[in-house]
């Protein structure tokens, strides 16, 4: 989530929910309906082309089916045939839960170079105006950025704000597997910044990568930079509602349930990415350990124990965070329930010391970042709760499942 002054959208945030009742006039009549775009995504076409494509004489599976089979399917192909298909179908094969890991990196690299070559030739095209021209070219140096050697990405979409994820380090060898799950304003041009770099996704991952790394140098770890979903744009009614949290959560779980082997996997929701993290939690696969949320506005539950999930539930929050001013409720679909720090909540409140405010949760240095990198390496002895939360300190030395009623 971007660091910005929230105040005024605050202001706005109590306004939309003093007027629930409105909203749900007005979402029912339609006229808070998002619009479809017209015509097939790139990501649509390539996954239509694929549904009517073959190889080696056989029609190729459902890109739908699940990610078992599709293993299977391309566990039969040798490495001409796997290669072949993530070059015609780049973002189909880059997108597709169950297709080797290695395969997708490839096709993503393929598809981020296509859309690069096209945003360029836009940088000049005169049916567009100064501002459309500019916005190519900034889009354009971003694909350039993410093409940069050593770079993986599990997922890519460019439709729209575009939609993205990155990997780093091995997730086929990984003996844990962390997942950051950032909050709104994120997008294509946000994923990765130079100024506040910890503030956003990329940077959260490499902080967190690095933490890891440096708390247990011989662990095999890996930490993907999730922002696979269509986030909230700033802090109006999108942040306020759950609609793109809903979305997300069957994203999320569609890729937790096709990750490789069977490492242990720890979700860091920061923000908005909470909400989406309480909604996803219902339906995680039991191979989630542990889900730490940080300047959350909520989970959707006014209990941990209501996550009705086996993962760990551990929250953090800044004391300089102004998310702490957010309304913790829920009433006619807008607002996202309880405050996860509140000891009634009932979730694991680890200490924020040195995260100085909303987007600082990662900054290396910081105690957040420490605590987290124990969690994601399976130290949780070596955790340090928050001074107030006695709960947090007394389930350390098992680290029982806070979902578990």
């Amino acid at each position: 989530m971007t660091s910005f002054d929230p105040s005024p959208q605050l202001n706005v945030w109590r306004a939309l929910l003093a007027l629930a009742v409105v909203f749900v006039m007005l979402a029912t009549s339609g006229w808070t309906a998002l619009q479809g775009h017209r015509g097939a995504t790139p990501l649509q076409a390539s996954r239509s082309a694929w549904e009517h494509g073959s190889v080696a004489g056989q029609r190729l599976p459902d890109p739908d089916t699940t990610p078992s089979r599709l293993a299977r399917f391309f566990a039969s192909l040798d490495v001409h045939e796997r290669t072949r298909l993530a070059h015609r179908y780049p973002l189909a094969v880059g997108n597709m839960n169950g297709a080797p890991v290695p395969l997708r990196y490839e096709a993503n690299r393929v598809a981020i170079d296509q859309q690069r070559k096209v945003e360029k030739k836009r940088m000049h095209d005169n049916r567009l105006s100064s501002l459309g021209q500019q916005q190519a070219g900034r889009r354009m140096h971003r694909y350039e950025a993410m093409l940069q050697k050593g770079r993986d990405f599990l997922a890519f979409d460019p439709m729209g704000s575009g939609r993205v994820a990155e990997v780093f380090g091995s997730l086929d060898r990984a003996e844990r597997i962390s997942i950051v799950v950032p909050g709104v304003d994120t997008d294509l041009l946000t994923f990765q910044r130079t100024n506040k770099k910890y503030s956003a996704p990329v940077g959260m991952a490499q902080a967190l990568y690095g933490a890891e790394h440096a708390a247990a140098p011989q662990a095999r770890t890996a930490v993907i930079a999730w922002a696979d979903y269509t986030t909230p744009s700033g802090l109006g009614m999108d942040a306020a509602t759950g609609s793109r949290a809903e979305e997300g959560a069957i994203r999320l779980n569609a890729l937790l349930r096709a990750l490789p082997g069977r490492a242990p996997v720890a979700l860091y929701c920061h923000s908005y990415g909470s909400v989406l993290c309480g909604l996803a939690a219902r339906t995680m696969p039991s191979r989630v350990s542990d889900i730490a949320v940080a300047g959350s506005p909520g989970m959707r539950a006014q209990k941990a124990s209501s996550l009705h999930t086996t993962a760990r539930v551990w929250a953090m929050r800044d004391s300089g965070d102004w998310i702490q001013d957010v309304p913790y409720l829920e009433f006619g679909g807008l607002g996202h329930g309880a405050d996860p720090v509140s000891k009634a909540f009932g979730a694991r409140v680890l200490s924020a010391r040195g995260a100085n405010g909303h987007g600082g949760y990662f900054e290396p240095g910081t105690e957040s970042l420490r605590n987290f990198a124990e969690i994601g390496i399976g130290a949780y002895q070596a955790v340090q709760c928050a001074h107030e939360d006695d709960a947090c300190r007394q389930g350390l030395s098992d680290a029982p499942a806070a979902g578990r009623a």
